[in-house]
C-alpha cells in the first residue's frame, strides 16, 4: 500500500509493519492527525512488568512509540500492573511465574525510568502519556464484568489465536487464569478509548490476537473504530532470537546490562543484520544506512560501530559513548592493550577434569554461535587465549589454565569474553 501518513510511511520504509488491521482506515487517521495540529491520534503499547527490566525484545515498540511521537501524535506506555497478576501466554511454552503485588511494584519503580530516553513526557499536546491499567481492573467486579462483556468474545475463535493454539497442540498446560488475559487486554484498548481517545494498539506479532480482540470488543459495545499494528518477530540471519546472548537476556536497564556490554552486543553483531538493525533500532537516515551496508570486509566494521553508537546513544545517552570508546582504545586499540578485563563479559562455565574444548569454550561465552564458526575462527588465526594466539582446533582449556579462576577469550581484535571456571 502506498501511504500517505508520514508515520506509516516510516514505519513501512524500516521495516515495522508485520500486520494492522485496516491500513486504509488507519493512514487516514494518521494523516489526519499530522495535517490538524490539534487532533493528534493517540496509541499505546503494553508493558508487563515480570522483570526489574524490559529487554531488547520490547525494543521495537518503544522504538514504533518514538516513531508515533515524532510524527506528532500522543503515545501512551500502559504498564500491566493489573495484569501481570495473570501472565500473558503469548508466545510462551509454559505459565508465567506468578508475582506478588509488591514484586510487581518494584519492577514497575525500575522499568519507569527506561521510557523516559525514548519518550517526550513534557506537559505538551502530543506529550507522551504512562499509565497502568492496574488503575481500572483492580475495581472491577468479575460477575458484573463477565455479563457486560463477556458475551462479546468467541471461546471458538479464541481457540484460534496463536497465543492458544499452539500451546494446545503441543499439549502444553494452558491455565484458565492465564486464558482470561486476552480479555483484560482487550478490555484495557476500550478503557483506554474511553479515557484517553486512544484509537491505536501496536505490539509485537505475538499479540496480534489480543489487539484483534481490542478492535473487536470496542466495535461491538459502543460501534467505535480501534486500530491495530503488529511488528515482526525479529530474528538474526542465523535464525536465533534478538538479545539471546550466552549471558542471557540482554536488558535495557543499565544495571542489569551494562552500557558497555550493550554496544558491544551490536558491534558483535553479523554482517548481513546490519542494514535491517539500523532501519529498526536507530535513526539513521535511510539514505545513510544505504551506505553503510554496501559497505564490505574490514570496511563492514565502520557500519557496525554506527549500528553500536546509535543504539547506545538512544538508551543510554549520548554521554556513555564518549567512554566506551576510551575503554575500547585503551584496551583493544593496539590489539591487545593492556589486557584490561573492566567492562568485559564474563560469563562462568564449567571445565571438566578432562578439559574443555576450545570451540565448546568459544560457544559457551558467546563467542562463537556453533562448533563450525568457532572451527573457522581458529583457522584464520583469529582466536588468542590469555592474550596467547592459537591455531589448533582440538585445543583443550583446563582449570590450571586460568588465572584467578579466569581465562581470557579473543576472536579478533573488539571481541572479548571472560571465561570464570566453576566445577566441573
Amino acid at each position: 500500500m502506498d501511504y500517505r501518513s508520514a508515520f506509516l510511511r516510516r514505519l513501512h520504509e524500516r521495516g515495522y509493519i508485520h500486520q494492522c488491521t485496516d491500513e486504509a482506515g488507519l493512514d487516514a487517521l494518521c494523516l489526519e492527525g499530522e495535517t490538524a495540529a490539534s487532533a493528534p491520534v493517540t496509541a499505546y503499547v503494553g508493558f508487563d512488568c515480570t522483570a526489574p527490566s524490559l529487554h531488547i525484545g520490547n525494543l521495537l515498540s518503544i522504538m514504533m512509540l518514538r516513531w508515533f511521537q515524532q510524527c506528532g501524535h500522543r503515545p501512551i506506555v500502559l504498564l500491566g500492573g493489573g495484569t501481570t497478576r495473570i501472565g500473558d501466554p503469548s508466545g510462551k511454552e509454559e505459565s508465567r511465574k506468578l508475582l506478588d503485588e509488591a514484586a510487581i511494584d518494584a519492577n514497575i519503580r525500575r522499568i519507569r525510568s527506561c521510557f523516559g530516553r525514548f519518550l517526550d513526557f513534557g506537559e505538551q499536546g502530543g506529550s507522551a502519556l504512562m499509565m497502568n491499567n492496574r488503575d481500572w481492573l483492580d475495581g472491577l467486579n468479575y460477575i458484573d464484568f463477565l455479563r457486560e462483556y463477556g458475551r462479546h468474545f468467541s471461546v471458538n475463535r479464541m481457540l484460534g489465536f496463536d497465543s492458544v493454539r499452539l500451546r494446545l497442540e503441543r499439549e502444553q498446560p494452558l491455565s484458565f487464569l492465564e486464558f482470561n488475559y486476552m480479555v483484560f487486554q482487550a478490555f484495557d484498548f476500550l478503557e483506554l478509548a474511553r479515557r484517553e481517545g486512544c484509537a491505536l494498539q501496536m505490539g509485537g506479532s505475538d499479540q496480534w490476537g489480543n489487539i484483534v480482540n481490542g478492535v473487536e470488543l470496542a466495535r461491538r459495545v459502543e460501534g467505535r473504530a480501534l486500530f491495530g499494528v503488529t511488528s515482526p518477530l525479529i530474528t538474526t540471519s542465523g535464525g536465533e532470537k534478538m538479545g539471546k546472548t550466552a549471558a542471557g537476556a540482554l536488558w535495557l536497564d543499565g544495571e542489569m546490562t551494562p552500557p558497555w556490554e550493550y554496544w558491544q552486543y551490536w558491534r558483535n553483531v553479523e554482517d548481513a543484520d546490519v542494514g535491517r538493525f539500523l532501519r529498526l533500532y536507530t535513526e539513521v537516515s535511510l539514505e545513510e544506512i544505504v551506505r553503510l551496508e554496501a559497505l564490505r570486509g574490514a570496511e563492514s566494521n565502520a557500519a557496525k560501530i554506527v549500528l553500536a553508537d546509535r543504539a547506545t546513544a538512544l538508551l543510554h545517552g549520548e554521554e556513555v559513548l564518549a567512554e566506551i570508546h576510551a575503554g575500547v582504545e585503551a584496551r583493544f586499540g593496539d590489539g591487545g592493550g593492556d589486557g584490561s578485563e573492566e567492562g568485559v563479559p564474563s560469563v562462568e562455565v564449567a571445565v571438566p577434569a578432562e578439559g574443555l574444548g576450545l570451540l565448546a569454550a568459544l560457544v559457551a561465552v558467546g563467542l562463537a554461535a556453533s562448533n563450525s564458526e568457532a572451527r573457522r575462527s581458529v583457522r584464520e588465526g583469529a582466536v588468542r587465549v590469555n592474550g596467547e594466539g592459537v591455531s589448533d582446533e582440538k585445543l583443550r582449556l583446563f582449570s590450571s589454565d586460568a588465572r584467578g579462576g579466569r581465562i581470557r577469550l579473543s576472536v579478533g581484535k573488539k571481541r572479548h569474553r571472560v571465561l570464570i571456571v566453576s566445577g566441573g
